[in-house]
């Protein structure tokens, strides 16, 4: 089988797009350059930080917060600051580096600080929302701002600290309100080791800013541009990833386990499941439809499916099943292992059935699939978006465990649009998705998304696409965010919040999703690995402060 799939992969190697030419504006020799593929889906028509899809690497390249994040030790490193304190239940303070400046040479201070958070209360832009409990930000001195808080929300801060870029005050007072989002800001002045380039149909090209003040801190990135490929087929990026034509690819590629040695190719562990955990995969159900509405049928499903049949089957063993919790990565620390001892699931369809049994979902007229206690007859759709051959492969097996107790289920592959428009307006029975469990500083991004109470709407967007309502557990995930990080009143909310979602199961975690990355070692070496985990191998969209950067300092040529 391993020869066959090995064969496969070469036929996909001599179909595949041959890019061979990465010079953009510079003369770029090929080992000062890094070719990179997966952050980035369209040529970049914007490098305004504001704007919510501007080029990918704006943030982090370009534009700076003040700490990075590392989600495999989960740690905040100081970023343009040396350090970041509560010294008050309601006072943060920071204290900026003394070395940070802008690109212009302009020194970096707490004004910019002040300014950017400011700009937020005075317009209406991504993160103005943070207003709602922050009541002042003042600067103490050139270099110590603190964030005065009317009612802190201590869990969402551990994540603003590495999401927001600070931005240069000298430059952007003179913006118009009206433009602010708008601006494509196309010679950005950051604060960054990086800057635009070239941007053209199927890449966007980064330079080095050998003037970067982070040089004398950090060290200076090895590679002088970075070639971000805009690659919309996984064969194609395989194909550029076995001719070493693509320094890392971030797509999902199935057969790596067969290509990893003989083409020389780096994963994080060098075994399975080979890549770093990304995100939880979810089975959302509809909890407005019967019989999704009930706990009891909820809970039967978890305990049906064998989610080491999809890892093995669908992932070749690049990811591993998930936690009954969900949680993963840091968000480890709040898991509450005798909750899950007494509420958690596992594979078990004799157990399943009986729960259906003694729940009156048997089959009433002997058809061979159960029916509703009322006797009418149970069918359900389970939706992915069409393309997505993973997760199209994973609910055909979910579909058939749930058959083999009776569920009448069937797989559905909508286009991508017309899925996002099914689970947001919630015409759907089941679906798979993982759109906001991506790891973080803190559970409660996943919380406030598998049980997000924004859900009386007729365009859900913000998670709990099945509009599961339980007051008191929106109540729970709004009191953890009020919570000092990992203190025992934390850990006690976070217990009670994993209990009701063990019990209820509005969404069950089957799989976590890979940070899929494979790195080839024909122009660089080094790269970040379980034995060498100093950086973060990614270049998606929000992940450059994950260790990428240092990644890019790390890396060395072969040359």
């Amino acid at each position: 089988m391993k020869n066959r799939l090995v064969i496969v992969l070469v036929v996909l190697l001599s179909v595949a797009l041959c890019a061979t030419s990465f010079a953009a504006k510079g003369d770029y020799e090929r080992h000062e350059t890094i070719v990179v593929g997966g952050g980035s889906w369209s040529p970049a028509t914007s490098w305004n930080p504001l704007f919510p899809d501007a080029a990918t690497g704006t943030v982090g390249l370009v534009y700076e917060p003040l700490f990075h994040y590392n989600p495999v030790t989960n740690e905040h490193k100081p970023w343009l600051v040396t350090r970041g304190e509560w010294i008050s239940d309601t006072v943060w303070e920071i204290e900026l580096r003394s070395e940070p400046y802008w690109a212009d040479g302009t020194p970096l201070t707490a004004a910019d600080v002040v300014f950017t958070y400011e700009l937020a209360r005075d317009n209406e832009l991504t993160y103005s929302p943070i207003w709602r409990t922050l009541k002042e930000v003042k600067a103490i001195s050139s270099r110590v701002v603190q964030f005065v808080f009317k009612t802190p929300t201590y869990q969402e801060w551990q994540m603003e600290l590495y999401s927001r870029p600070i931005i240069p005050k000298h430059i952007w007072e003179n913006v118009a309100s009206d433009d602010l989002m708008v601006l494509t800001n196309s010679t950005p002045i950051g604060s960054g080791p990086y800057k635009p380039d070239y941007t053209g149909p199927d890449r966007n090209v980064w330079v080095r800013d050998d003037n970067w003040w982070g040089i004398d801190v950090f060290g200076k990135p090895a590679p002088k541009a970075i070639v971000d490929m805009i690659i919309f087929e996984n064969n194609v990026a395989l194909g550029m990833l076995m001719q070493r034509t693509l320094d890392l690819s971030n797509y999902f590629i199935p057969g790596v386990p067969a290509i990893k040695d003989p083409f020389q190719i780096t994963t994080w562990f060098d075994g399975p499941p080979y890549m770093l955990q990304a995100n939880t995969a979810l089975l959302v159900l509809n909890s407005n439809r019967a019989p999704m509405n009930d706990a009891k049928f909820r809970r039967a499903l978890a305990f049906a499916v064998n989610p080491d049949v999809i890892v093995e089957r669908v992932f070749e063993h690049m990811v591993p099943p998930a936690d009954p919790t969900g949680l993963f990565g840091g968000w480890t620390d709040y898991r509450d292992q005798s909750v899950v001892d007494e509420y958690g699931f596992y594979y078990d369809p004799v157990r399943a059935g009986a729960m259906l049994d003694a729940a009156g979902y048997v089959d009433a007229n002997g058809d061979g699939w159960r029916d509703n206690p009322d006797g009418t007859a149970m069918r359900f759709e389970i939706i992915v978006p069409s393309g997505w051959t993973d997760w199209m492969e994973s609910i055909r097996i979910i579909s058939e465990h749930f058959r083999a107790i009776g569920i009448n289920a069937t797989p559905s592959f909508p286009d991508q649009s017309v899925y996002d428009e099914r689970i947001q307006t919630g015409d759907f029975d089941m679906c798979i998705n993982n759109f906001g469990s991506g790891t973080s500083g803190s559970p409660f991004s996943y919380w406030n998304w598998v049980a997000n109470h924004n859900i009386n709407r007729s365009h859900v967007t913000e998670g709990n696409y099945g509009r599961y309502e339980n007051q008191q557990l929106f109540d729970l995930i709004f009191e953890f965010n009020q919570k000092l990080p990992m203190s025992d009143e934390s850990l006690a909310v976070a217990s009670e919040i994993q209990r009701i979602l063990l019990e209820e199961m509005p969404a069950i975690p089957f799989w976590l999703n890979g940070m899929w990355g494979q790195s080839s070692n024909e122009y660089w070496t080094n790269w970040p690995t379980e034995h060498n985990p100093f950086g973060y191998p990614c270049t998606w969209g929000g992940n450059w402060q994950f260790g990428t950067i240092e990644m890019l300092i790390n890396l060395k040529s072969t040359r």
